[in-house]
């Protein structure tokens, strides 16, 4: 990316020039180093994680009254222990040797309960509350720091965590027994075959038995609509009468749509057309070294934009519903609010899935995005002109390292098992990139200085703002949400003008909307604020919001019809410029 050299104040117009053009080239040296190093560290800065460990480490080498804390902590937790292992070896073998109080997902095998393992799990239990303690409330550190360095600690401990050992996890220590020791074979050619796909630059995945146009994104459909950014797809109809107004879908250019037409089943995309709707889907270019200067207001005007314009030009409808996923919801959120401003009123409803319009508080991920670790990503894209997903990947494994990564090694290379491949796995192995400019805007102007949420998002020559959003309002949150933490989806009901109905529902990121009817165990919970109603809290939501057992799929189609006419015939496909899924989704 181009940077400005430093200005030089001298009044010679030739020293002033030499001297910026020495800046430029030391910023080029700098810029290059960075990008040499950053696949060393999974894309994540080390100035940042080094600035946070000093504001901790400076701060707790100046508290003598908290030292003295954590070595009083520190021998309670060891008379603790040693009076625990006591008990343990007088109990002969007599019931489970572990406290009831300390739980955790890793120790659910009941062999945890036994010895020796039990006092393993007990000690590295023990460590982890030490260290909480020793990372929080120490005065001085920044909130953000003391958040990052908790969260450090917890990722140094996991990594030493002894379900992570063949010696001190039950688990593979009894599957080594009933296999003669071919589970750590079988582990060895399942991480000689993972070697081989990194090496190769192949995606994990590719054997898979689920194929894109095959057994995924198989509704019947047609782009039609294409530019540069977009192919526009739309569905055929699946009932003799829709509703008047066309649903248009956005979803993130971080990955690939088709997470919304997964296999029958669960397509979302389906399920709409069965219920009488008209569906439009924006398929995202993957792009390349020669996108790089594509900046966010090119995604508004060549994507939601170019699409609205083309769904109201193919079906002639006045009004049209919109729905936007993760990113794709930011986008949407902006392009609504700017069609607010510019007093375009063809939108008929708004509806986010798992989406943030304000950053405040958007989650562990948040702990990596300050001025150090953006500067370094902008250094990392300099290069190649986009990040792609193995870059993207550090900060995503991390924040679940639990699950992402030590979780994989026992399973897959010490139990020797080899994972089955679903339909969402395969999706998720589908990876996207994105343009330097855009992502170094989205950094910048949304997650680091939040200004959509503050009004200072320029679109144009005037900023937009989220209050000036009246549209009908469905938003839906996730439990689990480690990318959009439902806390901050649901700030849309206090930022804009508009009634909202915000459902949060059980599952993560991707699983909670994947949510079809019928899918076990599924709950959601919804109520629906006035414009005019006084704020609640997120706690106090909860308080009042009803409980339902299933999809919320059926609720939202309930609201959807609520806010559409009387059905009509379908209206006719647009030109056809091939079949979906498209040619843009097949893209490496």
């Amino acid at each position: 990316m181009t940077r400005k050299p430093t200005l030089y104040t001298h009044d010679d117009p030739k020293a002033r020039a030499a001297h910026d053009v020495a800046a430029e080239v030391a910023d080029t040296v700098d810029t290059a180093i960075h990008a040499a190093f950053s696949p060393l560290t999974g894309g994540l800065s080390p100035s940042a994680l080094g600035l946070v460990y000093m504001d901790w480490a400076l701060h707790l080498a100046a508290s003598p009254g908290k030292q003295g804390e954590l070595m009083m902590s520190a021998a309670t937790k060891w008379g603790e222990y040693s009076k625990y292992l006591t008990q343990c070896m007088m109990s002969g073998g007599e019931g489970p040797c572990s406290h009831a109080h300390r739980k955790d997902r890793r120790f659910r095998h009941p062999d945890w309960e036994a010895k020796p393992f039990a006092a393993y799990k007990e000690a590295f239990l023990m460590a982890q509350e030490w260290w909480e303690e020793a990372t929080t409330h120490v005065q001085g550190v920044s909130e953000a720091n003391e958040k990052a360095i908790s969260f450090a600690a917890r990722q140094a401990l996991d990594a030493l965590s002894p379900a992570n050992f063949p010696m001190t996890n039950p688990e593979i220590i009894e599957k080594t027994v009933e296999t003669n020791g071919m589970n750590i074979v079988q582990g060895m050619e399942n991480y000689m075959d993972d070697l081989r796909h990194i090496m190769a630059h192949e995606r994990f995945g590719d054997t898979s038995e689920y194929k894109v146009g095959e057994n995924l994104a198989v509704t019947p459909g047609k782009v039609v609509y294409r530019n540069h950014l977009i192919e526009l797809i739309q569905y055929e109809p699946a009932s003799d009468k829709v509703r008047p107004e066309p649903v248009l879908i956005v979803p993130a250019w971080i990955m690939k749509y088709y997470i919304l037409d997964l296999s029958q089943q669960n397509s979302m995309v389906k399920y709409l057309t069965e219920q009488g709707y008209t569906v439009f889907m924006i398929s995202w270019r993957n792009p390349g070294a020669e996108d790089s200067e594509l900046g966010f207001d090119d995604y508004r005007q060549m994507g939601t934009m170019a699409a609205i314009d083309q769904v109201q030009k193919i079906t002639g409808a006045p009004k049209i519903h919109t729905a936007g996923y993760c990113l794709g919801g930011t986008l949407l959120s902006v392009t609504a609010a700017t069609m607010a401003r510019d007093g375009d009123e063809r939108l008929a409803s708004m509806t986010l899935f798992a989406a943030q319009i304000d950053f405040t508080e958007a989650g562990e991920l948040m702990l990596f995005i300050n001025e150090s670790q953006v500067a370094f990503l902008e250094d990392m894209m300099w290069k190649q002109g986009y990040l792609d997903a193995s870059q993207m990947s550090g900060a995503f494994q991390i924040l679940r390292s639990a699950d992402l990564v030590w979780s994989r090694i026992q399973h897959e290379y010490l139990m020797g098992e080899k994972p089955r491949y679903n339909d969402l796995m395969s999706w998720n192995a589908d990876t996207t990139r994105m343009p330097a400019r855009m992502h170094s805007e989205y950094l910048r102007k949304l997650f680091l200085n939040n200004d959509f949420a503050d009004g200072k998002f320029m679109v144009g020559k005037e900023p937009v703002f989220p209050g000036d959003i009246t549209l009908p309002i469905f938003a839906v949150g996730t439990e689990t949400d480690h990318v959009a933490p439902w806390k901050s989806a649901f700030k849309i009901e206090s930022l804009t003008r508009s009634d909202v109905t915000f459902v949060l529902t059980n599952g993560g990121h991707n699983a909670g909307v994947v949510s079809e009817p019928g899918h076990p165990r599924r709950h959601y919970m919804v109520h629906t604020s006035n414009d005019k109603d006084r704020y609640l809290s997120p706690e106090h939501w909860q308080e009042v919001a009803e409980r339902h057992e299933g999809s919320w799929w059926p609720e939202w189609t309930a609201w959807l019809d609520k806010q559409s006419g009387a059905p009509v015939a379908p209206p006719k496909m647009g030109k056809p410029l091939c079949d979906a899924p498209g040619t843009y989704v097949m893209m490496e």
